[in-house]
């Protein structure tokens, strides 16, 4: 798949993006920049509300920039977003499986989205489903799934079309640690077959443990971005926590946790929902990621 000259599979620079509400307009993105190699994992950090899942949204097409230029395996998401589409895979905050449909049937959706033909998407299909462990539970409703077991059908349905670049927006929220760490083994087998992944979660320990670099969203812009290891020794820091505490401590006059948690985005349970809550709500919805 086309990179960039540089061999960045993400680029994005000066970008910003706003809502408008009943109070005015929320400036989500100020300027952001942010870089991402070919075959590596960027973990985006932030508090609720600093806008990681407006950044998701925006480089995977399913939001319009209001300035900045972004550029996905080397297309523009604004010139070409079909082609950014095309090499995507997105795995947003909600589990996007349906319900009423078997694990099976669930992957054969995706393939015949994907335009694999019937032979093709059954083959994919069967390779997922054992890749994943489903499948003792391929011809069963997904409603009797386990938590884990839909996060691991959502991951794997984002992989049908092996995508080179893949957007993990919080994708174990909810999990129990087993089920957290089996999926932690599946992305690092990603990287391992030379996939980009970019990263959003709110456990420091996952960001610690995955990434290859880490950037820190506050303010609307990127505040700080290395190694884990690199943050740790600039910060003086024994741990990734400690480093997110220090970049995104409120000031002491201001009693909000973020201003940008007025458009919602990013919202989890207890806080007001917006509409990118989840850039993926449907199989149908993933599907326009690409």
């Amino acid at each position: 798949m086309p990179t960039t000259a540089r061999g960045l599979a993400i680029e994005a620079r000066g970008l910003r993006k706003s809502y408008r509400s009943k109070a005015g307009e929320q400036l989500v993105l100020d300027g952001v920049d942010l870089v991402v190699p070919a075959g590596t994992v960027t973990a985006l950090l932030g508090p609720n509300g600093a806008g990681k899942t407006t950044t998701v949204g925006v480089l995977s097409t399913l939001l319009a920039p209001d300035a900045g230029t972004v550029r996905v395996a080397g297309y523009d998401v604004v010139r070409e977003p079909d082609a950014v589409r095309a090499v995507i895979g997105v795995t947003g905050q909600i589990t996007a499986v349906d319900d009423l449909l078997t694990g099976a049937e669930n992957l054969r959706l995706m393939a015949d989205l994907n335009h694999l033909g019937r032979a093709a998407g059954r083959r994919r299909t069967a390779d997922l489903l054992e890749r994943f462990g489903l499948t003792d539970a391929a011809a069963k409703p997904v409603s009797t799934y386990s938590g884990g077991m839909k996060r691991k059908l959502d991951l794997a349905m984002t992989l049908v079309g092996s995508p080179s670049v893949v957007f993990l927006d919080e994708p174990t929220t909810g999990l129990d640690p087993r089920s957290r760490r089996t999926l932690w083994a599946e992305v690092r087998a990603l990287v391992a077959e030379g996939t980009t992944i970019l990263l959003t979660t709110q456990y420091l320990e996952e960001a610690d443990q995955l990434a290859d670099s880490v950037a820190v969203l506050h303010g609307g812009r990127v505040v700080a971005e290395g190694t884990p290891a690199e943050l740790k020794q600039v910060h003086d820091a024994g741990t990734l926590d400690d480093v997110f505490l220090a970049l995104t401590e409120p000031p002491a006059d201001d009693p909000a946790e973020d201003s940008a948690d007025a458009t919602g985005v990013g919202a989890r349970s207890g806080t007001t929902a917006g509409p990118t809550d989840s850039p993926t709500d449907s199989p149908t919805d993933r599907e326009n990621a690409r």
